[in-house]
């Protein structure tokens, strides 16, 4: 159930497979992790709608989700409103980030060494298959107001007496 004092979030990036060494893409209904840095499929939006770490991963390019079947093969949906499109982010000890299933607890989002698909019921949260770095995606800022980017303002602040007390015993006599 969804907060009502939330706000939906999205964000931009791209998904760097641990195992295959390059990014996951959603080209239509099919999903693999072959794409080039900067590859226009490789663009995605990842969505989210909680305070949680559930989100919904979207293709910038096609506008097709990635959701899971109910045999853990990894497909693109042109509507993402179901369960099977939602997966829980979890970042792990090694900073990798794994995605697993809601629908499919346990089951989780990975790719072999080739970038095909693994079978998803297969999968465990340590296993370098199921990690994920995310990266930016090359080309311009994902932020509506990059025509208008400002510079940083320094404010001067007069020191408190503390500042003062321990700039005077730093200087040098």
């Amino acid at each position: 159930m969804s907060d009502q004092l939330s706000r939906r979030q999205v964000r931009v990036y791209q998904l760097y497979s641990r195992t295959s060494g390059r990014h996951v893409q959603i080209q239509g209904r099919k999903v693999t992790a072959n794409a080039e840095d900067g590859n226009r499929f490789a663009k995605l939006f990842v969505e989210t709608d909680t305070f949680g770490s559930r989100v919904r991963i979207k293709g910038a390019e096609t506008g097709h989700y990635l959701c899971m079947t109910r045999k853990g093969k990894l497909v693109g949906k042109p509507t993402g409103k179901s369960k099977d499109c939602i997966f829980t982010e979890i970042v792990l000890e090694n900073n990798y980030t794994a995605f697993q299933s809601v629908k499919y607890t346990g089951w989780y989002m990975a790719f072999t060494r080739k970038g095909r698909q693994r079978k998803a019921s297969k999968t465990q949260e340590n296993q370098r298959e199921v990690h994920f770095i995310k990266r930016l995606h090359k080309g311009p800022l994902p932020f509506p107001n990059e025509d208008q980017q400002k510079r940083f303002e320094f404010i001067n602040i007069a020191p408190t007496k503390r500042a003062k007390r321990s700039w005077k015993l730093q200087t040098p006599s």
